[in-house]
């Protein structure tokens, strides 16, 4: 690999593009988990599942889904809550072994998956969380939805605040993920020009107004938080439907 081209390249890319890249190991987690575990289906019928219409329809009016595309999820929700321990909630282990085939291990990106899924923050995952954090990939989901998804993506420490080492803790990450080293003063080179753009009042971190004012300017940002296929799940993925048994 090129690594001196590569990481030139790096370099002189636009504070958007270089947070945009942050985003994409992230779609790619959400993406393999779908594909991977419908590609399951195929292969072997799940057990049949009880889900109430009533909150289905909940779900539909909660997320951009309809309920015929909830009852869907609720088929690969079911696969991915009962591969270690069929209680109904995900695992992060769980989750690692659908996308790694092993329940051990350390990745950042899929370590933010889980928490901004995990929204009770109580160390699983329930069936109206998962439809909630995937919904905001939807095409029709709003812009505000996905500003603010990428904000919490990026808050590692929760604080409401996106800090500079949180930046290059992610951006550390991605380069890893692309098998890039670069030199520490080209790595602060990147984190120096990302904040002199982002970080207009110049305190060294970047809060909810200032990240929503360069989506204004880099509107390319959001640009990998959108699934296609998820406007009509049940046509993508046909194995994931007439499993359920819907109750009154």
């Amino acid at each position: 690999m090129d690594f001196a081209g590569s990481s030139s390249r790096l370099s002189s890319w636009t504070v958007g593009e270089r947070l945009c890249a942050v985003c994409i190991p992230v779609i790619a987690i959400i993406e393999a988990l779908i594909f991977g575990v419908s590609n399951c289906f195929e292969h072997r019928s799940p057990k049949k599942g009880r889900c109430r219409f009533g909150d289905l329809a909940r779900l539909a009016d909660e997320s951009r889904f309809t309920v015929n595309d909830v009852e869907a999820l609720y088929e690969l929700f079911k696969k991915l809550s009962s591969s270690i321990i069929d209680d109904g909630l995900i695992h992060k282990e769980e989750l690692r072994l659908a996308l790694f085939k092993t329940p051990y291990g350390e990745n950042l990106f899929l370590d933010r998956v889980f928490d901004l899924f995990d929204e009770k923050k109580n160390g699983v995952i329930e069936f109206e969380e998962f439809v909630h954090a995937l919904s905001v990939f939807h095409p029709y989901a709003t812009v505000e939805e996905k500003t603010d998804f990428a904000f919490r993506l990026y808050d590692l420490r929760q604080t409401g605040f996106i800090e500079r080492e949180e930046v290059k803790q992610m951006v550390i990450a991605i380069l890893s993920e692309s098998g890039l080293d670069l030199s520490d003063d080209l790595l602060e080179s990147i984190i120096n020009k990302t904040f002199e753009d982002a970080d207009t009042d110049g305190d060294d971190k970047i809060s909810k107004d200032e990240w929503k004012a360069l989506v204004n300017r880099y509107p390319s940002l959001l640009k990998n938080m959108t699934l296609p296929y998820l406007k009509d799940i049940t046509t993508v993925f046909p194995s994931f439907i007439f499993n359920t048994e819907v109750e009154d």
